[in-house]
C-alpha cells in the first residue's frame, strides 16, 4: 500500500488541520485548472491561533520556524479542500511567506524555512519551490507568519 501524505506526517508526529474557516469574504483556496492557489494561511491549528506577536519580540526565531511549519500544514489542508484530496498534490509551485518582525530583523528566509523544510520532507522533488520571504510591520490577529502557496495538483 503506498505511503500517503498524511502517513508522512503522522511519522513526524504531525497531522492535516481541519481547514480553517475565512474570516472575511473569500475561500480558503481556489483551483484554477491544475493549480491551486491558497488564501494566507496562518498557525491557527483547528481554531487555536498560535504563536501570536512580533518576530524579534514576542516570538522568538524557533517559534516563527514553528509558525510558518503550522501555516504550511493549513495551506496543505486548504489545497487538499480544493483539489478533492491531499493525496491530488503533485508538487508545489510556489511558497510567499511575510514575517510579521521588528524594525531591522533580517532572518524572514529562516523563518519562512519552516515551511520549505516541511514541504521537502513531504514531497521530496516535488517540493522543490521558487520562494518569497517578505518582512512586514504587520498581520492580521498579530500573527508572526501568514504564508501563501501555490500547488499543481491532479
Amino acid at each position: 500500500m503506498p505511503v500517503t501524505l498524511e502517513d508522512k506526517l503522522a511519522a513526524m508526529g504531525l497531522a492535516l488541520p481541519t481547514v480553517p474557516k475565512p474570516v472575511g469574504n473569500y475561500r480558503p483556496a481556489k483551483r484554477v485548472g491544475n493549480l491551486v492557489f491558497t488564501s494566507g494561511q496562518t498557525a491557527r491549528i483547528n481554531g487555536i491561533r498560535r504563536f501570536v506577536g512580533k518576530v524579534g519580540v514576542e516570538v522568538s526565531d524557533e517559534d516563527a520556524y514553528l509558525s510558518a511549519r503550522d501555516a504550511a500544514l493549513n495551506c496543505l489542508a486548504c489545497a487538499g479542500w480544493a483539489a478533492g484530496g491531499v493525496d491530488r498534490i503533485r508538487q508545489i509551485v510556489k511558497v510567499t511567506g511575510f514575517v510579521n518582525c521588528i524594525d531591522g530583523y533580517d532572518k524572514q528566509p529562516a523563518v519562512i524555512n519552516g515551511a520549505s523544510d516541511l514541504i521537502q520532507a513531504l514531497f521530496g522533488d516535488a517540493g522543490a519551490h521558487a520562494r518569497s520571504a517578505i518582512g512586514v510591520n504587520a498581520l492580521p490577529s498579530n500573527v508572526s507568519v501568514e504564508l501563501e502557496v501555490v500547488f499543481e495538483v491532479e
